[in-house]
């Protein structure tokens, strides 16, 4: 059964957005880009870095194999990093339980952790959804180490950015405008981060959602996870649904999809050879 809600704007304070998006830390090059915390998230999440470091291992050893070695979710398990009951979750009294008790129902079994384990994880939980949802705390470190040849390849070739962008059209001029930390902001995250070093919000995320009587619901979109979709209309309401097997259906509307696809597929080396490319565009 969905459970609709509606607050006019202003009257509460709304949630974070909780949209799916990847974290680049600085690792050897030609690695894939992960997402786990950098010392800056875990220091701005609050979080103990010993019990984070605990965490990391128990979660990939006792919870990675169904919900993924950096909680984004498998087909087997819900994304923990934007799930509602970790974003609102305060020292595990949500999420705590579930650990602890697991979801027989759903196929989640007990693991039989103890309780500083599972504060642990909870520890390790909160750092990645503070670093997934404050890009500015990964690391920009020698954004200008690339080769700007190979960048410019990348970019016409296997990187598919001439697909939407050109060096001589949209892009013409760019490496003249910002610094090359700035630069890397962009390109690698174009919506930008609150209050980090990415560009400013352009077009916002927007969803549908479609009712079970066939009523459509449209606006802003503010969180959406395998439990719940919030979205704000075009009159400023708020309103919120719960999730069931994947009901009701949305439709998500992204302008930025393809850069955020992108980002887990990129190496230390793509990213540093595309921004040396871009800043070579006077």
């Amino acid at each position: 059964m969905f459970r609709p809600t509606v607050f006019v704007a202003g009257v509460m304070a709304l949630p974070l957005l909780a949209v799916s998006v990847w974290a680049q830390l600085p690792s050897t090059p030609g690695t894939k880009a992960t997402i786990e915390a950098s010392p800056a998230a875990i220091a701005g999440s609050k979080q103990d870095p010993d019990a984070v470091a605990r965490g990391s291992i128990l979660f990939k050893e006792k919870c990675g194999g169904c919900h993924g070695m950096t909680a984004k979710g498998t087909t087997k398990a819900p994304d923990l990093v934007r799930s509602v009951l970790v974003l609102d979750d305060e020292k595990g009294l949500l999420i705590g339980p579930v650990i602890r008790n697991g979801r027989p129902a759903k196929g989640m079994p007990k693991v039989g952790l103890s309780e500083p384990q599972i504060g642990d994880i909870v520890a390790w939980l909160h750092a990645q959804t503070f670093a997934a949802d404050h890009r500015n705390t990964y690391l920009f470190l020698d954004a200008l180490t690339g080769d700007a040849k190979k960048g410019e390849a990348y970019f016409n070739g296997a990187g598919g950015c001439a697909k939407c962008h050109s060096g001589s059209g949209d892009l013409k001029g760019i490496g003249g405008k910002f610094d090359a930390h700035d630069l890397q902001g962009r390109w690698l995250m174009p919506r930008g981060g609150r209050g980090g070093r990415g560009a400013a919000a352009k077009a916002p995320i927007t969803a549908t959602v479609t009712l079970p009587d066939g009523k459509k619901v449209e606006g802003v979109l503010e969180r959406y996870d395998d439990f719940t979709i919030s979205l704000k209309d075009a009159a400023g309401e708020y309103h919120s649904y719960s999730r069931n097997n994947g009901l009701p259906k949305v439709e998500v509307k992204d302008p930025a999809k393809a850069h955020t696809e992108l980002l887990r597929k990129y190496t230390d080396e793509d990213i540093h050879n595309v921004t040396a490319y871009l800043a070579s565009l006077k």
